[in-house]
C-alpha cells in the first residue's frame, strides 16, 4: 500500500482530532486516578472525546470492545478497560485515538501513580525522552531508519529495552497506513519522509526483556519476562520546514 500524502485540508481536520487528544491527557493530568476501575477511566475518556465532536477510533475495530486501550503494569498495550482497580505504584499506559469528520489521531502517554521507584521513574523519562528523539529525526528528506535508530539509541543506552514486535504507523483516513515505523533498526522498508506524510511515532520499552506475549483475551500484549513497560506516542506531520506535533504528549 502507498504512503498517504495528506493536503491542508486533511491535516487541518487530524490536528482537530489531536487536540482533542491533548485536551484528554491534559484534564487526566489533574485528577486522581487512584481508586478508579480501568472501566471507569474509559467511560470517562469516552464521554470527552464524544462531548468534544470526536469520535472513539478504537472502539469496536477489528473487534476492539472499549474506546480506548488502558495497560497497566507489564501489560504494554492493547489493554482492554475492565474492573481492575488502578493502584497506587501502577504504571497506566493510555492510548487514545480519536476521529474527526473522518480523520484520525492517534497518541498515548504513560501515568506512574503515586510515589514509584527510582528506576520506574527512569523507564517513563527515557521512554518519553526516546519519542522526543524520534520526532526530532522526523523531517523532509529522512527516512524512517533515523526515526528508529534515534528511538533504539536513547533506549539502549539507558539499559532499556525496545519492543520488536510492535511499531509505529502511518494514520489519518485509517487508524493504521503505511509506512511501518519500527522502534529500532531493522531490514524493513525504509522510505525517505516528505510533506503531507502524517505518522504516528511510539516508542514501546521495557525494564527487562524485549520479548512479548498475547493474552488469553486475544488483545493485550505484556512483556513475557513481567518486567514493567512504558509507552508514549504522538501523531505528527512532515511539513517543508520539520515537523508539527498534532497531538503534543512530547510538548515542544
Amino acid at each position: 500500500m502507498a504512503i498517504l500524502i495528506k493536503d491542508d485540508r486533511s491535516i487541518k481536520k487530524i490536528a482537530i482530532a489531536g487536540d482533542i487528544i491533548y485536551e484528554i491527557f491534559k484534564t487526566i493530568g489533574t485528577i486522581d486516578i487512584s481508586g478508579m476501575t480501568t472501566n471507569q477511566l474509559n467511560d470517562h475518556i469516552n464521554k470527552m472525546i464524544r462531548e468534544r465532536g470526536g469520535i472513539p477510533s478504537f472502539y469496536h475495530y477489528r473487534g476492539f470492545p472499549k474506546h480506548c486501550c488502558i495497560s497497566l503494569n507489564e501489560q504494554v498495550v492493547h489493554g482492554i478497560p475492565d474492573d481492575r482497580k488502578i493502584n497506587t505504584g501502577d504504571l497506566v499506559k493510555i492510548d487514545v485515538g480519536v476521529t474527526y469528520d473522518g480523520y484520525i489521531a492517534d497518541a498515548a502517554t504513560t501515568i506512574p501513580v503515586g510515589d514509584v521507584s527510582h528506576d520506574v521513574q527512569r523507564l517513563v523519562h527515557t521512554t518519553k525522552q526516546a519519542l522526543e528523539r524520534g520526532i526530532a529525526k522526523a523531517k523532509k528528506g529522512k527516512h524512517i531508519s533515523d526515526i528508529s535508530q534515534s528511538i533504539q539509541t536513547a533506549v539502549e543506552t539507558e539499559g532499556f529495552s525496545v519492543v520488536r514486535e510492535l511499531t509505529g504507523h502511518g494514520v489519518g483516513r485509517e487508524l493504521h497506513e503505511e509506512p511501518m515505523i519500527p522502534n529500532f533498526l531493522c531490514n524493513a522498508p525504509d522510505p525517505k519522509l516528505d510533506a503531507g506524510m502524517v505518522l504516528a511515532i511510539e516508542p514501546m520499552v521495557t525494564m527487562g526483556e524485549y520479548h512479548v506475549i498475547t493474552e488469553a483475551n486475544g488483545w493485550t500484549i505484556a512483556t513475557r519476562d513481567g518486567s514493567l513497560s512504558a509507552h508514549f506516542e504522538d501523531t505528527i506531520v512532515i511539513t517543508k520546514r520539520g515537523n508539527m506535533n498534532l497531538t503534543r504528549v512530547v510538548e515542544s
